[in-house]
Formats: structure tokens, C-alpha cells, sequence
């Protein structure tokens, strides 16, 4: 069976198991996902300009980089939800 002879609740189906045996198979979750958090976070981090070499300022407009991008999130689902709403497509 292929990915295109699945339904889509079956297909969630499917990861749900396998999330519930990844997480049931370890033992301490958040090592498990440190390397995801750290590439999330150097994300931003190579977003400041060069030329600002200070850690704690970069740290910090890294920061300001990150709010901005679930500030955008959140708008776009906003925007969705009202799209939705009114019958529209989103």
C-alpha cells in the first residue's frame, strides 16, 4: 500500500502510532528533541546582521526575530479561523 492509497485519518492514524512508540521507547524526552530546539533557535540567531558581534545583543535581537515569527503565526491562523469562518477559502 502506498502513501496514496491511504486516507488522510488513516495516515494520521498511522503517525500517531508510531509517535506513541517513539515516545514510549524514550526515556528522556527532552534530550530527545534538544537538537530540534537548538536548530529552532540558531535560526534566528543567523538572522541578526553580522556586524553585531555583542552575544548578549545578538541573544536579544535573536529574540525580537523569534517573537516576530509566532507573532506572524498567529496572525495567519487569525486570518484562517476568519476565512473559514465566512465560508471562505484560506
Amino acid at each position: 500500500m502506498t502513501r496514496d492509497d491511504k486516507s488522510p485519518a488513516e495516515r494520521s492514524l498511522i503517525a500517531r502510532i508510531a509517535a506513541a512508540e517513539r515516545w514510549g521507547r524514550t526515556v528522556d524526552r527532552t534530550a530527545a528533541t534538544e537538537p530540534a530546539r537548538r536548530a529552532f533557535r540558531d535560526r534566528f540567531e543567523a538572522q541578526v546582521p553580522a556586524e553585531v558581534t555583542d552575544p548578549q545583543r545578538r541573544a536579544e535581537m535573536a529574540e525580537h526575530l523569534r517573537r516576530a515569527w509566532y507573532q506572524r503565526l498567529a496572525l495567519k491562523s487569525a486570518q484562517a479561523r476568519r476565512a473559514r469562518k465566512n465560508g471562505e477559502a484560506a
